[in-house]
């Protein structure tokens, strides 16, 4: 029945700030910004995903609630370094939750959703 999942939905203020923050700050590749009903619909991903993440124009909720998207990284405290070097807003820390969790940080982007890296090596 499912086979997959397409595209994960983050709603922005500004999609044109968003895209920037996205393939600016993120390095993620644009993959469609096209005509939707009165605004764009864009998608972004990373290079090789099958997954995009599609950033559409609205209100988010307050702090990004309920976000909850997940990007994986060979390396988590390497991806943390590049991005606060870039201005993301980071966590200050990456964090370790023993030997069973991978090493994991939060970003935020500018409209305040909430998105973890999560270290993935295989």
């Amino acid at each position: 029945m499912i086979s997959g999942i397409h595209t994960v939905a983050l709603t922005v203020r500004d999609q044109d700030r968003a895209l920037e923050f996205y393939v600016g700050a993120l390095g993620l590749e644009k993959r469609m910004d096209a005509p939707f009903g009165e605004g764009r619909w864009i998608e972004v991903a990373p290079a090789g995903s099958a997954t995009s993440i599609a950033l559409v124009a609205g209100e988010p909720a307050p702090g990004g609630l309920g976000t909850a998207v997940r990007l994986a990284s060979p390396d988590a405290d390497a991806a943390h370094t590049e991005l606060r070097e870039r201005g993301v807003d980071v966590d200050p820390e990456v964090l370790r939750m023993g030997e069973y969790a991978p090493p994991m940080f939060t970003l935020r982007d500018p409209d305040g959703n909430v998105l973890v890296v999560v270290e993935i090596t295989q």
